[in-house]
């Protein structure tokens, strides 16, 4: 059983939650898993067909393609004749007012014989036809060749071409002037533009009457499939027809309609497929993670990963053209192996990539690409500490996927030359690799979110001008020398146990803040003068034991994450002050001393870093009383106090084996003889 799988007793209620939980998940992914059908076969036209020989299962007709049925389109369109309503009275009207602006305006600058000109050629644009400019530019855009005029009940075919616009109708009368009688000028003069207006009014109930008649002789179907026909053979060249008949077949699956037995039988398939994964998920945190089902926030990270993807899958497919390939699905094995574990990185970012397989049409090239992805993302992302980091295994990734998408091309023979590559495909998985990125920009909210700490936020503070180490530098430089040979010392004992060195190292650098506000009242900060020399041996405990009381809120001061603070409240756990209280025994030895005003207030180690903190921090201050510094005085020391530790019941509820507990004394005992090494002694020169 995995160490970190301790088993508690589930109480009436954590199986509650439990239950509603993995209901809630499986109703969210079969409320919007896709209905629609997924096709199961991947083709192209011109490629070779991977498959067995594919009869038609039921019949269906040949559809067009939407570039004949757009040609064909367009060619009615050259014979579609919209129908305009003539206004005869607009003509009439025009007259009289052109009668009454010569009279009023221009008899006086303009030749009394224009009048009766200008009318006549008024009278004959009119009998042409005017439509309106806007409708002009859309007859001679479709090439509409005659349009039908209606008078009464009567419609008359007429050549579009007869037919004027306000424009050209007046370069008609400008132009086809006589010179050497009327003068363009004069013609121009007269401003005869403000007598032209449409005559002919656009008739929309009719003309769209007349392109629905036009367009119905349009058939969108050029054959028929009968139910048990052939449709094509293995290895056979799909050509132009046979691609027709493949994709009608599919839009002949997808268009009818679903019998009531249909739609109950896929939608049993989803609710089986769904409770298997979602049960499964959890059943492996319950058989090898089961710290986690206790740890709300990291379910809500991994429950939050696992319907995020799967669900925008589902929206893809359904309400857009783009490929799933698209999607940077490996941002799930990013985040859990940053914030988690690598093993429930891989086993969150699979069982993700499963909900999905609903909703692909190549179910079992998506898994290969997607998994092989995500487990190459959890190998060379060991740990986020360097923006470098991040962007060597994005290329790693991106390589690994390519090559697998191409391999898996050429052993199904999707591929016999370099044009057959379906480049869209490598572009999707191109675009979701730099889509990682965004990983790092969400590491701050997903810190705040869901509680996190990551190992940037902890190279951050283990930084040495953060105003917290300074100020401790400042004010108890003994205290802070000794905070950074605990956090060396536990991060090499954390390397050596597989544990979270940086996370340990910076724990170690805040654990003893507390001695700020009462530093001299510690030995690594006094200067010959000890204050507890004037207080009893129960006020010199207590002020030792408030550094960790001071601590702590020197820690919500100062913002520092939980597990920091966790580090803080636990590196004593729940020990004694064993220095004033075995002084205040030989001094009372009639009288009982009471140990709880001696104790530290706990709580006890819960994680091996914690744990490594405890060992490393005891075993650190002791060895600066030894007065010979050995082989054997370290290693005596280190295995007295880590063994009384282990005999008091400090370790009793965090993760750590007696091999690890081994490891960690052999790892302190050469690092303190690394440290205290016997230094050469350097000859002076002789006179």
């Amino acid at each position: 059983m995995s160490r970190f799988n301790h088993r508690n007793k589930w109480t009436q209620r954590d199986y509650i939650v439990r239950f509603l939980s993995i209901a809630f998940v499986i109703a969210v992914f079969v409320t919007l898993m896709p209905r629609e059908s997924v096709r199961t076969y991947h083709y192209h036209e011109g490629g070779i067909w991977d498959y067995s020989t594919l009869i038609a299962k039921d019949s269906f007709p040949i559809l067009k393609s939407k570039a004949q049925l757009q040609r064909e389109r367009d060619s009615v369109i050259q014979f579609y004749e919209p129908y305009f309503q003539a206004m005869p009275s607009v003509a009439d009207s025009v007259i009289k007012i052109w009668h009454d602006v010569f009279q009023n305006e221009l008899k006086n600058s303009v030749p009394t014989y224009y009048e009766s000109y200008v009318t006549s050629k008024l009278m004959e644009v009119y009998d042409h036809g005017i439509i309106s400019g806007e409708e002009y530019n859309i007859v001679e855009d479709r090439r509409i060749s005659t349009i039908r005029v209606i008078s009464g009940n009567f419609a008359s075919k007429r050549s579009s071409s007869e037919v004027l616009s306000p424009k050209t109708a007046y370069e008609m009368l400008i132009n086809s002037a006589d010179s050497t009688k009327y003068k363009s000028s004069v013609l121009m003069q007269c401003q005869l533009n403000r007598f032209l207006t449409a005559n002919l009014r656009y008739d929309a109930p009719k003309s769209k009457q007349a392109l629905m008649e036009a367009e119905n002789r349009i058939t969108p179907y050029q054959g028929q499939v009968i139910v048990g026909q052939k449709i094509v053979d293995r290895g056979e060249i799909i050509n132009a027809k046979t691609f027709r008949i493949l994709e009608s077949m599919h839009e002949h699956i997808d268009g009818r309609e679903k019998s009531k037995t249909e739609i109950i039988l896929n939608l049993s398939g989803q609710l089986v497929y769904t409770c298997i994964i979602v049960i499964l998920f959890f059943l492996y945190f319950q058989q090898f993670r089961n710290d986690y089902l206790g740890t709300p926030r990291a379910m809500l990270l991994t429950c939050s990963l696992f319907l995020f993807f799967p669900l925008l899958t589902y929206a893809i497919v359904v309400h857009s053209n783009l490929s799933p390939y698209i999607l940077p699905f490996c941002i799930t094995p990013v985040f859990i192996r940053i914030f988690m574990d690598s093993r429930t990185a891989f086993i969150a970012h699979f069982m993700t990539i499963m909900m999905c397989v609903p909703a692909v049409s190549q179910p079992a090239e998506f898994v290969t690409i997607q998994a092989l992805a995500g487990l190459t993302a959890v190998i060379s992302l060991r740990q986020l500490t360097q923006r470098s980091e991040l962007f060597r295994a994005i290329l790693i990734v991106l390589a690994v996927s390519v090559l697998t998408y191409i391999s898996i091309q050429l052993i199904n023979r999707r591929v016999l030359y370099i044009e057959d590559v379906n480049y869209s495909d490598l572009i999707s998985i191109s675009i979701s690799c730099l889509l990682l990125m965004v990983s790092y920009l969400l590491l701050i909210p997903i810190e705040r979110v869901f509680g996190f700490t990551s190992n940037v936020t902890l190279i951050e503070l283990s930084n040495a001008n953060n105003p917290l180490l300074r100020r401790m530098s400042e004010e108890a430089p003994g205290t802070f020398q000794h905070s950074m040979q605990v956090a060396n010392l536990a991060a090499a004992v954390a390397e050596r146990l597989g544990a979270k060195n940086q996370l340990v190292r910076t724990g170690a650098l805040y654990h003893d803040i507390g001695k700020i506000r009462h530093a001299a009242f510690f030995t690594e900060n006094q200067r010959g003068i000890n204050p507890h020399d004037r207080l009893t041996d129960v006020q010199s405990a207590q002020i030792i034991i408030s550094h960790v009381r001071e601590g702590l809120a020197l820690a919500e001061k100062h913002k520092l994450p939980q597990v920091i603070r966790d580090f803080i409240v636990t590196h004593h756990g729940k020990s004694l002050t064993r220095y004033f209280y075995v002084q205040a025994q030989n001094k009372s030895k009639d009288i009982e001393i009471d140990p709880a005003n001696f104790t530290y207030p706990g709580p006890e180690p819960s994680t091996m870093e914690q744990a490594i903190l405890m060992m490393c921090d005891a075993v650190e201050a002791a060895s600066r009383s030894l007065k010979e510094i050995t082989e054997e005085t370290i290693s005596d020391l280190v295995d007295k106090i880590v063994d009384g530790q282990l005999a008091e019941g400090h370790f009793k509820q965090t993760p750590i084996t007696f091999l690890d507990i081994e490891n960690a004394k052999d790892v302190m005992k050469k690092k303190l003889q690394t440290i205290y090494h016997t230094r050469i002694q350097y000859p002076e020169l002789k006179k």
